[in-house]
């Protein structure tokens, strides 16, 4: 059901845009009945968590003192049996092996053990046994017996000998002959049953059975209960019944039936030798509080129906939803009023906003008492003057992108460039070597043919390429001895898109600041690789190479009045305006050793720069 309502609310909530002013105050009030209602159920859970582990610990203190309580009657029995074996009359009495050996002294000793258990009501009867085979017993409710019985036959007989004078607690259904009579009876009893020993030898002089009456240890502890509600049982090591004490009919048919659950009951012992559990019996749950070990190592077994919430979390609920129903009203009208203060000022900036799309972007002005909605109007604000600062930046880079084309241009169509190579095919006609003419003239064209490139900004690499060869062949015309040239470009690389006019401008700082510098031959390496999805171009020379100082100045985004390195300096800014990249080249140069150029070039470029 809550599913349901869920998801109702969703679909109420998503189903049609709403305005904040009736979104805000109602998601509230959501979140405060959801809130609410979960706070009920935890702190029910909670309470009634607690208040059924007070009762578990109140049980189990109860049972405790329970078992203290009967711990302590059976030490008032182990006392009165060390009273009993110590005294003289019945140490000589067994001394002689026959408890019919000396009539007076038998009757010492019944009047002895008569007048102690007048004096000590948990005392049901006494039973001496000799080495003869014969007994002596004394009980409150009949006289002095004298009868044959061999207490060897005992099935407990060498467990107490085992014992050598501790004493062994049995529960027995003849108090007569324990734990071993023909005759069954439904009443048990327990029997305390210990080995008398000679006092100066400490030889076997025969056993004392001392049977404690069944109501003492109720007795012991009947005033520890509250009859309405807790229900006690104690059993022995072998889960046999000692004492089940209930208020009633009822209470005694279902601790029978928790008794009677064998299986349950020994996993729970084994588990713990205390805690609790609980056990559903139709449709009541109980509360089952155990308590094993101690000297007798006997079981104490209680329990106490669950309880559940009373009339008082009743009257809570109900004035919880009281106050809700109150709460909620009030907060979802008076969430009306706040809203608006809210929304007012987002309407404004809203109307702003729309605007924007048709180029107007404008600065909104008002004076915000709440610190979130100035620092909205604020961000606002900033970020119209930041989109109207990237406009003026992007128009700055288209200027600076045309002008470095312009530059790198005017760098190369050059007159002086013309008329020494004019000059240079002039003294080859002269010499008659026309062949060199020809070729001069076919590198010529093609140089100049490939530079205008039919109006282009996009050439490809293998035309770049072809530029920059006719460009050397020129130049190896005029300066014959001042530098070789080696190229490699592997396949594939040819069709790559390149801004043009990029590697020449390079060569030639390459030939000019490099190599003729130096005063001897140089040489010029040009290497084009496919890397990492992307074209790698080096250009090296081994000519007088530059300083770090140097190459860090070439570097920076500005000119800094550089003239020598004009045409480096603007083949940098282009590709860094044209790629976005400022890492698209890179410089590496030692004094002396000569200057290598990286450039990395992306394969593909936007088809918008071809025109």
């Amino acid at each position: 059901m809550i599913v349901r309502m869920m998801k109702s609310l969703k679909s109420f909530m998503m189903g049609r845009p709403k305005k904040l002013a009736f979104k805000i105050p109602f998601a509230y009030f959501l979140v405060i009945l959801f809130t609410v209602g979960l706070s009920y159920l935890v702190l029910s859970q909670i309470s009634s968590s607690s208040a059924q582990r007070k009762i578990n610990e109140a049980s189990m203190q109860t049972v405790t003192s329970i078992q203290t309580n009967v711990d302590l009657v059976i030490g008032n029995v182990n006392n009165y049996s060390k009273m009993i074996f110590s005294d003289h009359n019945l140490q000589n009495l067994l001394r002689q092996g026959d408890v019919y050996a000396n009539l007076q002294t038998q009757s010492k000793v019944s009047s002895y053990l008569y007048n102690l258990m007048q004096a000590v009501p948990i005392i049901d009867s006494v039973h001496i046994y000799d080495n003869s085979g014969h007994r002596f017993s004394v009980g409150t409710q009949e006289l002095p017996t004298f009868v044959e019985a061999n207490i060897k036959d005992a099935p407990w007989y060498e467990q107490v000998v085992h014992n050598k004078g501790k004493y062994l607690l049995k529960v027995t259904n003849n108090p007569a002959f324990p734990a071993g009579a023909a005759d069954e009876k439904d009443d048990h009893s327990v029997s305390f049953i210990r080995l008398i020993r000679d006092l100066d030898n400490t030889s076997p002089l025969g056993v004392l059975v001392i049977n404690i009456k069944d109501d003492a240890f109720v007795q012991a502890y009947s005033n520890l209960l509250n009859q309405n509600s807790l229900q006690i049982a104690i059993l022995d090591e072998n889960n046999r019944t000692i004492v089940a004490d209930s208020a009633d009919d009822q209470s005694k048919a279902v601790l029978n039936e928790i008794l009677s659950n064998q299986a349950k009951m020994e996993q729970q012992f084994r588990q713990s030798p205390a805690g609790f559990f609980t056990m559903n019996l139709g449709s009541q749950k109980y509360s089952v509080t155990y308590l094993s070990g101690g000297d007798t190592h006997w079981k104490f077994v209680s329990f106490s129906p669950h309880h559940t919430i009373d009339s008082r979390n009743k009257s809570l609920v109900l004035l919880a939803l009281v106050l809700l129903i109150v709460n909620g009203t009030i907060f979802f009208l008076s969430s009306f009023i706040i809203s608006r203060s809210i929304i007012k000022p987002i309407h404004k900036l809203l109307r702003s906003m729309n605007k924007a799309p048709s180029g107007s972007f404008m600065k909104v002005n008002s004076e915000q008492k709440s610190f979130e909605l100035q620092q909205l109007y604020n961000g606002y604000n900033h970020m119209i003057e930041q989109i109207d600062q990237l406009l003026k930046r992007m128009m700055e880079e288209q200027k600076t992108i045309r002008r470095a084309e312009l530059n790198a241009l005017q760098s190369q169509i050059k007159p002086h460039f013309l008329y020494n190579t004019l000059d240079s095919i002039t003294s080859l006609a002269l010499s008659g070597r026309n062949d060199q003419v020809c070729d001069l003239i076919e590198a010529l064209g093609s140089y100049y043919r490939l530079s205008v490139s039919k109006g282009q900004d996009v050439i490809t690499l293998g035309e770049e390429v072809e530029m920059v060869r006719n460009y050397l062949k020129i130049q190896k015309v005029r300066y014959y001895d001042g530098f070789e040239v080696q190229m490699e470009m592997e396949e594939g690389c040819s069709q790559t898109p390149i801004p043009k006019l990029v590697l020449q401008p390079l060569v030639e700082n390459s030939l000019y600041h490099g190599i003729r510098p130096k005063g001897t031959k140089g040489l010029i390496q040009i290497n084009v690789k496919n890397r990492d999805g992307a074209v790698r171009i080096s250009i090296s020379d081994d000519g007088v190479g530059m300083a770090e100082e140097e190459v860090a100045q070439i570097l920076r985004t500005e000119r800094k009045g550089q003239i020598k390195s004009f045409g480096l300096w603007g083949t940098m800014e282009r590709l860094r305006i044209f790629y976005g990249d400022k890492d698209c080249i890179q410089i590496e140069s030692e004094s002396g050793k000569g200057t290598t150029i990286l450039l990395t070039i992306p394969n593909g470029v936007d088809p918008s720069w071809r025109n």
